[in-house]
Protein backbone atom coordinates (compact mmCIF):
# COMPACT_ATOMS: atom_id res chain seq x y z
CA UNK A 1 0.00 0.00 0.00
CA UNK A 2 1.28 3.53 -0.65
CA UNK A 3 0.38 6.49 1.76
CA UNK A 4 0.92 10.36 0.51
CA UNK A 5 0.72 12.35 3.94
CA UNK A 6 -1.35 15.15 3.74
CA UNK A 7 0.73 17.99 5.18
CA UNK A 8 -3.06 19.64 6.60
CA UNK A 9 -3.58 16.69 8.62
CA UNK A 10 0.10 15.96 10.13
CA UNK A 11 0.53 19.87 10.32
CA UNK A 12 -2.57 20.43 12.68
CA UNK A 13 -1.67 18.06 15.51
CA UNK A 14 2.02 18.32 14.67
CA UNK A 15 2.32 19.88 18.52
CA UNK A 16 0.63 16.93 20.15
CA UNK A 17 2.98 14.34 18.88
CA UNK A 18 6.07 15.82 17.91
CA UNK A 19 6.48 18.92 19.76
CA UNK A 20 9.60 21.07 19.77
CA UNK A 21 8.82 22.29 23.15
CA UNK A 22 6.70 21.04 25.96
CA UNK A 23 6.00 22.82 29.56
CA UNK A 24 4.42 20.31 32.21
CA UNK A 25 2.62 22.35 34.75
CA UNK A 26 2.03 20.51 37.54
CA UNK A 27 5.54 18.61 37.28
CA UNK A 28 6.94 17.40 40.56
CA UNK A 29 9.79 15.49 42.00
CA UNK A 30 7.66 12.49 43.19
CA UNK A 31 6.93 9.79 40.74
CA UNK A 32 3.75 8.74 42.35
CA UNK A 33 2.09 12.03 41.04
CA UNK A 34 0.92 12.46 37.77
CA UNK A 35 3.21 15.23 37.36
CA UNK A 36 6.21 13.67 37.90
CA UNK A 37 5.23 10.67 35.61
CA UNK A 38 4.81 13.01 32.96
CA UNK A 39 7.63 14.15 33.09
CA UNK A 40 10.09 11.22 33.74
CA UNK A 41 7.89 9.32 30.89
CA UNK A 42 9.22 12.46 28.33
CA UNK A 43 12.91 11.30 29.70
CA UNK A 44 12.94 8.03 29.67
CA UNK A 45 11.27 8.67 25.36
CA UNK A 46 14.79 10.64 24.78
CA UNK A 47 12.23 13.33 24.01
CA UNK A 48 14.88 16.02 22.31
CA UNK A 49 13.35 19.06 22.65
CA UNK A 50 12.97 21.62 25.37
CA UNK A 51 11.07 20.47 28.68
CA UNK A 52 9.96 23.22 31.05
CA UNK A 53 8.40 22.39 34.66
CA UNK A 54 6.10 24.50 35.86
CA UNK A 55 5.37 24.82 39.09
CA UNK A 56 4.50 28.33 41.48
CA UNK A 57 7.33 27.00 43.67
CA UNK A 58 10.20 27.63 41.43
CA UNK A 59 13.21 26.31 42.11
CA UNK A 60 14.83 22.89 39.84
CA UNK A 61 13.24 19.76 39.37
CA UNK A 62 15.57 17.14 37.93
CA UNK A 63 18.12 19.35 36.87
CA UNK A 64 15.83 21.20 35.20
CA UNK A 65 15.02 24.88 36.20
CA UNK A 66 11.04 25.64 36.86
CA UNK A 67 9.24 28.35 35.78
CA UNK A 68 6.51 29.94 37.99
CA UNK A 69 3.65 30.32 35.39
CA UNK A 70 3.44 29.49 31.84
CA UNK A 71 3.48 33.62 31.50
CA UNK A 72 7.19 33.67 32.14
CA UNK A 73 7.35 31.62 29.10
CA UNK A 74 8.98 33.47 25.86
CA UNK A 75 8.61 32.28 23.27
CA UNK A 76 5.35 29.83 24.39
CA UNK A 77 5.50 26.18 23.83
CA UNK A 78 4.92 24.25 21.17
CA UNK A 79 2.24 22.20 23.59
CA UNK A 80 1.26 22.80 27.23
CA UNK A 81 0.49 19.44 29.48
CA UNK A 82 -1.81 20.54 32.21
CA UNK A 83 -1.75 18.29 35.45
CA UNK A 84 -3.22 20.47 38.02
CA UNK A 85 -6.47 19.77 40.27
CA UNK A 86 -9.72 20.42 38.39
CA UNK A 87 -10.40 23.67 40.03
CA UNK A 88 -6.98 24.82 38.69
CA UNK A 89 -7.07 24.33 35.64
CA UNK A 90 -9.39 26.47 33.82
CA UNK A 91 -6.89 29.77 35.13
CA UNK A 92 -3.83 27.56 33.93
CA UNK A 93 -5.19 27.58 30.14
CA UNK A 94 -6.70 31.25 30.77
CA UNK A 95 -3.27 32.69 31.93
CA UNK A 96 -1.53 30.46 29.52
CA UNK A 97 -3.81 31.41 26.34
CA UNK A 98 -2.93 35.02 27.33
CA UNK A 99 1.09 34.43 26.96
CA UNK A 100 0.52 33.02 23.52
CA UNK A 101 0.27 29.31 24.04
CA UNK A 102 -2.43 27.45 21.68
CA UNK A 103 -1.97 23.52 22.32
CA UNK A 104 -2.79 22.29 25.29
CA UNK A 105 -3.08 18.64 26.51
CA UNK A 106 -5.32 18.48 29.59
CA UNK A 107 -5.00 14.94 31.48
CA UNK A 108 -6.93 15.84 34.44
CA UNK A 109 -10.83 14.91 34.49
CA UNK A 110 -13.56 16.89 36.57
CA UNK A 111 -15.53 18.34 33.45
CA UNK A 112 -18.36 16.41 31.24
CA UNK A 113 -18.07 13.68 33.28
CA UNK A 114 -17.77 14.81 36.70
CA UNK A 115 -21.53 16.05 37.21
CA UNK A 116 -23.20 19.92 37.37
CA UNK A 117 -20.33 21.16 38.30
CA UNK A 118 -18.11 19.74 35.87
CA UNK A 119 -20.30 20.61 33.16
CA UNK A 120 -19.63 24.25 34.12
CA UNK A 121 -16.40 24.15 34.29
CA UNK A 122 -16.18 22.10 31.22
CA UNK A 123 -18.56 24.69 29.35
CA UNK A 124 -15.92 27.51 30.28
CA UNK A 125 -13.34 25.42 28.75
CA UNK A 126 -14.82 25.49 25.85
CA UNK A 127 -15.52 29.60 25.88
CA UNK A 128 -11.91 29.92 26.32
CA UNK A 129 -10.86 27.71 23.79
CA UNK A 130 -13.13 29.40 21.27
CA UNK A 131 -12.35 33.38 22.32
CA UNK A 132 -8.64 32.26 22.07
CA UNK A 133 -8.44 29.93 19.57
CA UNK A 134 -6.91 27.33 21.75
CA UNK A 135 -6.67 23.53 20.47
CA UNK A 136 -7.19 20.81 23.22
CA UNK A 137 -6.46 17.41 23.82
CA UNK A 138 -8.66 15.51 26.82
CA UNK A 139 -9.29 16.37 29.36
CA UNK A 140 -9.76 13.17 31.41
CA UNK A 141 -7.26 11.23 29.50
CA UNK A 142 -3.69 9.31 30.40
CA UNK A 143 -2.04 11.00 27.55
CA UNK A 144 0.21 10.59 24.22
CA UNK A 145 2.71 8.88 23.36
CA UNK A 146 4.33 8.59 19.65
CA UNK A 147 7.66 6.97 19.17
CA UNK A 148 7.25 6.13 15.46
CA UNK A 149 10.20 8.46 14.88
CA UNK A 150 13.68 7.32 16.49
CA UNK A 151 14.76 10.79 16.76
CA UNK A 152 11.44 12.68 17.87
CA UNK A 153 10.26 9.90 20.48
CA UNK A 154 7.91 11.97 23.27
CA UNK A 155 5.65 10.86 25.78
CA UNK A 156 3.50 12.81 27.54
CA UNK A 157 1.66 10.18 29.49
CA UNK A 158 1.29 9.18 33.33
CA UNK A 159 0.76 5.73 32.39
CA UNK A 160 3.79 3.60 34.08
CA UNK A 161 5.62 2.02 30.87
CA UNK A 162 6.54 2.55 27.03
CA UNK A 163 5.94 0.56 24.18
CA UNK A 164 8.63 -0.78 22.65
CA UNK A 165 7.98 1.25 19.02
CA UNK A 166 6.72 0.11 15.50
CA UNK A 167 4.35 1.13 13.21
CA UNK A 168 1.11 0.14 14.77
CA UNK A 169 -0.69 2.66 16.81
CA UNK A 170 -3.81 2.56 19.18
CA UNK A 171 -6.40 4.98 19.97
CA UNK A 172 -8.30 4.15 23.35
CA UNK A 173 -11.14 5.89 25.33
CA UNK A 174 -10.09 3.88 27.99
CA UNK A 175 -6.36 4.68 29.59
CA UNK A 176 -6.75 1.66 31.30
CA UNK A 177 -7.28 -0.37 28.34
CA UNK A 178 -4.12 1.65 26.80
CA UNK A 179 -1.41 0.55 29.75
CA UNK A 180 -2.37 -3.27 29.15
CA UNK A 181 -1.91 -3.11 25.26
CA UNK A 182 1.70 -1.31 26.42
CA UNK A 183 2.33 -3.65 28.96
CA UNK A 184 1.38 -6.74 26.31
CA UNK A 185 2.97 -5.60 23.47
CA UNK A 186 6.13 -6.09 25.06
CA UNK A 187 5.80 -9.69 26.13
CA UNK A 188 4.07 -9.85 21.99
CA UNK A 189 6.26 -8.74 20.57
CA UNK A 190 3.52 -5.61 19.27
CA UNK A 191 5.34 -3.28 17.07
CA UNK A 192 3.29 -0.31 19.17
CA UNK A 193 4.67 3.00 18.42
CA UNK A 194 1.42 5.50 19.15
CA UNK A 195 -0.81 5.13 21.60
CA UNK A 196 -2.91 8.06 22.40
CA UNK A 197 -5.66 8.18 25.33
CA UNK A 198 -8.81 9.94 23.71
CA UNK A 199 -10.56 11.45 26.70
CA UNK A 200 -13.76 13.47 27.12
CA UNK A 201 -12.31 14.73 23.55
CA UNK A 202 -13.52 18.29 24.03
CA UNK A 203 -12.11 19.29 20.48
CA UNK A 204 -9.93 16.45 19.15
CA UNK A 205 -11.96 13.31 18.68
CA UNK A 206 -11.00 9.80 17.50
CA UNK A 207 -11.60 11.03 13.71
CA UNK A 208 -8.63 13.56 14.07
CA UNK A 209 -6.12 10.74 15.42
CA UNK A 210 -7.21 8.68 12.58
CA UNK A 211 -6.69 11.11 10.48
CA UNK A 212 -3.60 11.93 11.48
CA UNK A 213 -2.49 8.05 11.83
CA UNK A 214 -4.26 8.12 8.33
CA UNK A 215 -1.26 10.67 6.74
CA UNK A 216 1.51 9.62 8.64
CA UNK A 217 3.71 7.51 6.20
CA UNK A 218 5.71 5.40 9.21
CA UNK A 219 1.88 4.23 10.70
CA UNK A 220 1.39 0.79 9.16
CA UNK A 221 -1.99 -0.09 11.16
CA UNK A 222 -4.37 1.46 13.41
CA UNK A 223 -5.90 -0.05 16.81
CA UNK A 224 -9.39 1.31 18.07
CA UNK A 225 -10.81 0.66 21.52
CA UNK A 226 -14.07 2.80 21.38
CA UNK A 227 -17.53 3.10 23.11
CA UNK A 228 -19.19 5.45 21.58
CA UNK A 229 -18.58 8.27 18.59
CA UNK A 230 -20.12 11.83 18.63
CA UNK A 231 -20.14 12.54 14.80
CA UNK A 232 -20.92 8.95 13.31
CA UNK A 233 -20.97 10.91 9.47
CA UNK A 234 -16.99 11.95 10.12
CA UNK A 235 -15.67 8.62 11.77
CA UNK A 236 -17.15 6.40 8.76
CA UNK A 237 -15.93 9.34 6.60
CA UNK A 238 -12.26 9.28 8.13
CA UNK A 239 -12.45 5.63 9.08
CA UNK A 240 -12.75 5.02 5.17
CA UNK A 241 -10.53 7.25 4.50
CA UNK A 242 -7.46 5.66 6.75
CA UNK A 243 -8.50 2.01 5.45
CA UNK A 244 -7.64 2.62 1.89
CA UNK A 245 -4.45 3.29 3.19
CA UNK A 246 -3.62 0.88 5.80
CA UNK A 247 -5.82 -1.58 8.04
CA UNK A 248 -7.79 -0.27 10.51
CA UNK A 249 -9.09 -2.65 13.10
CA UNK A 250 -11.44 -1.81 15.92
CA UNK A 251 -12.68 -3.55 19.40
CA UNK A 252 -15.91 -2.05 20.14
CA UNK A 253 -17.00 -2.15 23.92
CA UNK A 254 -20.18 -2.36 25.00
CA UNK A 255 -21.82 -5.27 22.82
CA UNK A 256 -23.44 -7.42 25.25
CA UNK A 257 -26.92 -5.83 27.20
CA UNK A 258 -24.81 -5.29 30.50
CA UNK A 259 -21.61 -4.33 28.76
CA UNK A 260 -23.74 -1.69 27.15
CA UNK A 261 -25.02 -0.36 30.62
CA UNK A 262 -21.66 -0.39 31.26
CA UNK A 263 -20.50 1.28 28.50
CA UNK A 264 -22.84 4.25 29.08
CA UNK A 265 -21.91 4.29 32.82
CA UNK A 266 -18.56 5.33 31.55
CA UNK A 267 -19.06 7.40 28.87
CA UNK A 268 -22.09 9.07 29.57
CA UNK A 269 -23.00 8.34 25.76
CA UNK A 270 -26.11 5.80 24.68
CA UNK A 271 -23.92 3.27 22.76
CA UNK A 272 -24.43 0.87 20.24
CA UNK A 273 -26.36 -2.68 20.17
CA UNK A 274 -24.13 -5.28 18.91
CA UNK A 275 -26.32 -5.00 15.11
CA UNK A 276 -25.57 -1.06 15.14
CA UNK A 277 -21.70 -1.85 15.67
CA UNK A 278 -21.35 -4.21 12.99
CA UNK A 279 -23.29 -1.93 10.20
CA UNK A 280 -20.90 0.88 11.49
CA UNK A 281 -17.79 -1.20 10.89
CA UNK A 282 -19.45 -2.55 7.46
CA UNK A 283 -19.98 1.02 6.31
CA UNK A 284 -16.58 2.25 7.68
CA UNK A 285 -14.50 -0.87 5.92
CA UNK A 286 -13.03 -1.81 9.70
CA UNK A 287 -11.94 -4.84 10.70
CA UNK A 288 -13.85 -5.71 13.98
CA UNK A 289 -12.70 -7.89 16.64
CA UNK A 290 -14.81 -8.81 19.98
CA UNK A 291 -11.81 -9.55 22.74
CA UNK A 292 -8.93 -7.36 23.71
CA UNK A 293 -6.79 -10.75 22.82
CA UNK A 294 -7.62 -10.21 19.16
CA UNK A 295 -6.92 -6.65 18.85
CA UNK A 296 -3.67 -6.88 19.95
CA UNK A 297 -2.55 -10.27 17.52
CA UNK A 298 -4.19 -7.79 14.95
CA UNK A 299 -1.63 -5.44 15.83
CA UNK A 300 0.69 -7.67 16.01
CA UNK A 301 -0.07 -9.44 12.71
CA UNK A 302 -0.70 -6.78 10.62
CA UNK A 303 2.20 -4.70 11.77
CA UNK A 304 4.44 -6.89 10.30
CA UNK A 305 1.79 -7.96 7.30
CA UNK A 306 -0.27 -4.67 6.43
CA UNK A 307 -1.34 -6.37 2.71
CA UNK A 308 -3.11 -9.65 4.92
CA UNK A 309 -2.88 -13.20 3.90
CA UNK A 310 -4.84 -15.69 1.49
CA UNK A 311 -6.39 -18.43 3.14
CA UNK A 312 -4.54 -21.44 1.95
CA UNK A 313 -2.06 -22.28 4.85
CA UNK A 314 0.84 -25.13 5.62
CA UNK A 315 1.12 -26.35 9.46
CA UNK A 316 4.61 -27.10 10.09
CA UNK A 317 5.05 -28.62 13.20
CA UNK A 318 8.10 -31.15 14.80
CA UNK A 319 4.66 -32.47 17.33
CA UNK A 320 1.53 -33.61 16.74
CA UNK A 321 -0.58 -32.62 19.26
CA UNK A 322 0.64 -28.75 18.59
CA UNK A 323 0.28 -29.32 14.86
CA UNK A 324 -3.71 -30.58 15.37
CA UNK A 325 -4.66 -27.72 17.64
CA UNK A 326 -2.86 -24.77 15.48
CA UNK A 327 -4.83 -27.05 12.87
CA UNK A 328 -8.63 -27.22 14.29
CA UNK A 329 -8.16 -23.51 15.03
CA UNK A 330 -7.06 -22.57 11.62
CA UNK A 331 -9.85 -24.61 10.00
CA UNK A 332 -12.34 -22.58 12.48
CA UNK A 333 -10.89 -18.97 11.29
CA UNK A 334 -11.97 -19.97 7.98
CA UNK A 335 -8.27 -20.84 7.13
CA UNK A 336 -7.70 -23.98 4.11
CA UNK A 337 -5.54 -26.64 5.34
CA UNK A 338 -4.47 -27.86 1.76
CA UNK A 339 -3.25 -31.16 0.65
CA UNK A 340 0.32 -30.97 -0.07
CA UNK A 341 1.03 -31.20 -3.67
CA UNK A 342 2.80 -34.38 -4.91
CA UNK A 343 6.17 -33.18 -5.91
CA UNK A 344 6.28 -31.44 -2.51
CA UNK A 345 5.83 -34.76 -0.46
CA UNK A 346 7.84 -36.70 -2.63
CA UNK A 347 10.72 -33.95 -1.89
CA UNK A 348 10.07 -34.40 2.11
CA UNK A 349 10.08 -38.41 1.65
CA UNK A 350 13.16 -38.58 0.33
CA UNK A 351 14.97 -36.82 3.29
CA UNK A 352 12.38 -37.24 6.10
CA UNK A 353 12.33 -40.15 8.42
CA UNK A 354 9.93 -42.76 7.88
CA UNK A 355 8.03 -42.05 10.88
CA UNK A 356 7.47 -38.45 10.28
CA UNK A 357 3.53 -37.49 8.92
CA UNK A 358 4.01 -36.37 5.14
CA UNK A 359 0.50 -34.57 5.33
CA UNK A 360 -0.73 -31.17 6.23
CA UNK A 361 -0.06 -30.42 9.43
CA UNK A 362 3.63 -31.39 8.24
CA UNK A 363 4.73 -33.57 11.59
CA UNK A 364 8.65 -33.61 11.35
CA UNK A 365 9.10 -35.51 15.15
CA UNK A 366 10.54 -33.85 18.44
CA UNK A 367 13.96 -34.87 17.43
CA UNK A 368 14.13 -32.81 14.43
CA UNK A 369 17.08 -30.31 14.45
CA UNK A 370 18.33 -28.00 12.29
CA UNK A 371 18.87 -30.00 9.09
CA UNK A 372 15.48 -31.21 9.07
CA UNK A 373 13.83 -28.17 9.82
CA UNK A 374 15.66 -26.05 7.16
CA UNK A 375 15.37 -28.69 4.34
CA UNK A 376 11.65 -29.08 4.90
CA UNK A 377 10.91 -25.43 5.20
CA UNK A 378 13.31 -24.74 2.16
CA UNK A 379 11.31 -27.52 0.40
CA UNK A 380 7.79 -25.31 1.47
CA UNK A 381 9.04 -22.46 0.29
CA UNK A 382 9.99 -23.84 -3.54
CA UNK A 383 6.41 -24.68 -3.54
CA UNK A 384 4.97 -21.01 -2.21
CA UNK A 385 3.49 -19.27 -3.16
CA UNK A 386 1.33 -21.23 -5.99
CA UNK A 387 0.61 -23.43 -3.17
CA UNK A 388 0.28 -22.34 -0.14
CA UNK A 389 -0.09 -18.53 1.52
CA UNK A 390 1.22 -18.47 4.32
CA UNK A 391 3.52 -20.93 6.53
CA UNK A 392 2.41 -21.97 9.96
CA UNK A 393 5.72 -23.30 11.31
CA UNK A 394 5.30 -25.07 15.09
CA UNK A 395 8.61 -25.39 17.18
CA UNK A 396 8.32 -27.82 20.03
CA UNK A 397 11.36 -27.74 22.03
CA UNK A 398 12.76 -30.87 23.76
CA UNK A 399 15.26 -31.84 25.90
CA UNK A 400 17.54 -33.81 23.39
CA UNK A 401 18.07 -30.82 20.58
CA UNK A 402 19.64 -27.55 21.08
CA UNK A 403 17.12 -24.88 19.69
CA UNK A 404 19.41 -22.52 19.13
CA UNK A 405 20.70 -24.02 15.56
CA UNK A 406 17.16 -24.51 14.50
CA UNK A 407 16.04 -21.23 14.82
CA UNK A 408 19.78 -19.56 13.46
CA UNK A 409 18.99 -21.82 10.40
CA UNK A 410 14.92 -20.66 10.22
CA UNK A 411 16.17 -16.69 10.36
CA UNK A 412 18.45 -17.23 7.95
CA UNK A 413 16.34 -18.74 5.26
CA UNK A 414 13.23 -16.56 6.54
CA UNK A 415 14.06 -12.96 4.51
CA UNK A 416 13.80 -15.00 1.49
CA UNK A 417 10.13 -16.40 1.89
CA UNK A 418 8.19 -15.69 -1.06
CA UNK A 419 4.57 -15.85 1.50
CA UNK A 420 4.18 -14.50 5.11
CA UNK A 421 5.27 -16.67 7.52
CA UNK A 422 5.02 -17.14 11.16
CA UNK A 423 6.44 -19.19 13.93
CA UNK A 424 5.14 -20.58 17.57
CA UNK A 425 7.52 -22.09 19.93
CA UNK A 426 6.23 -23.93 22.71
CA UNK A 427 7.95 -25.76 25.88
CA UNK A 428 9.62 -24.29 29.02
CA UNK A 429 13.29 -25.66 27.60
CA UNK A 430 15.35 -21.72 28.00
CA UNK A 431 12.85 -20.08 29.96
CA UNK A 432 14.82 -19.70 33.40
CA UNK A 433 18.18 -19.25 30.99
CA UNK A 434 16.56 -16.41 28.62
CA UNK A 435 17.44 -18.41 26.07
CA UNK A 436 13.89 -18.50 24.91
CA UNK A 437 13.50 -14.64 24.70
CA UNK A 438 16.64 -14.66 22.47
CA UNK A 439 15.14 -17.47 19.95
CA UNK A 440 11.95 -15.15 19.54
CA UNK A 441 13.83 -11.76 19.16
CA UNK A 442 16.18 -13.69 16.43
CA UNK A 443 13.51 -14.76 14.80
CA UNK A 444 11.58 -11.09 15.07
CA UNK A 445 14.69 -9.27 13.54
CA UNK A 446 14.28 -11.94 10.47
CA UNK A 447 10.82 -10.36 9.98
CA UNK A 448 8.72 -13.28 11.21
CA UNK A 449 5.89 -12.73 13.78
CA UNK A 450 6.48 -15.33 17.12
CA UNK A 451 4.08 -16.53 19.50
CA UNK A 452 4.11 -18.81 22.75
CA UNK A 453 0.82 -20.29 21.77
CA UNK A 454 0.08 -22.11 18.32
CA UNK A 455 -3.71 -21.44 18.59
CA UNK A 456 -3.14 -17.43 18.95
CA UNK A 457 -1.08 -17.88 15.76
CA UNK A 458 -4.01 -19.83 14.02
CA UNK A 459 -6.21 -16.68 15.61
CA UNK A 460 -3.63 -14.01 13.41
CA UNK A 461 -3.13 -15.87 10.85
CA UNK A 462 -7.54 -15.71 10.71
CA UNK A 463 -7.16 -11.81 11.14
CA UNK A 464 -5.04 -11.39 8.28
CA UNK A 465 -6.85 -13.53 6.33
CA UNK A 466 -9.67 -11.29 6.70
CA UNK A 467 -8.14 -8.31 6.38
CA UNK A 468 -7.23 -9.33 3.10
CA UNK A 469 -10.93 -10.25 2.06
CA UNK A 470 -12.46 -7.12 3.69
CA UNK A 471 -9.49 -5.26 1.44
CA UNK A 472 -10.49 -7.11 -1.69
CA UNK A 473 -14.11 -5.85 -1.26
Amino acid sequence: MTNAPSRNAVSSLHAFFQPASVAIVGAAERLTSSGGAVLRNLRNAGFPGRIVPVNPKGGEILGLPVAASLSELTPPVDLVVVLVRPDLILDVVRQGAQSGHRNFLILPGGFAEAGVEGAVRDAELRALAAAHGLTIAGPNCAGIIDLFNPARRFAATFLRDLPKGGGAALLSQSGAIAEEVIEKSHALSIPLGVVVSIGNAMQLHVESYLEYCRDTADCQVVLLYLESVSDEPRFIRVARETARVKPVVALLGGRTQPGLRAARAHTGTPGWSDAHMQRLCDEANILRVTSLRELMLAGKALGRYPQGIGRRVLVLSNSGGPGVLCTDRAATEGMEIVDLPAAFAARLREFLPPEAAVANPLDLLADAREERFDATFAAALAHAPASFDAILMIHVVPFMVDAAPVIAALAARAPSATVPVMHAMMGTLGNQSGDKQAWFATMEAAGVPVFNDVEDMASAAGLLARYRDLRAR
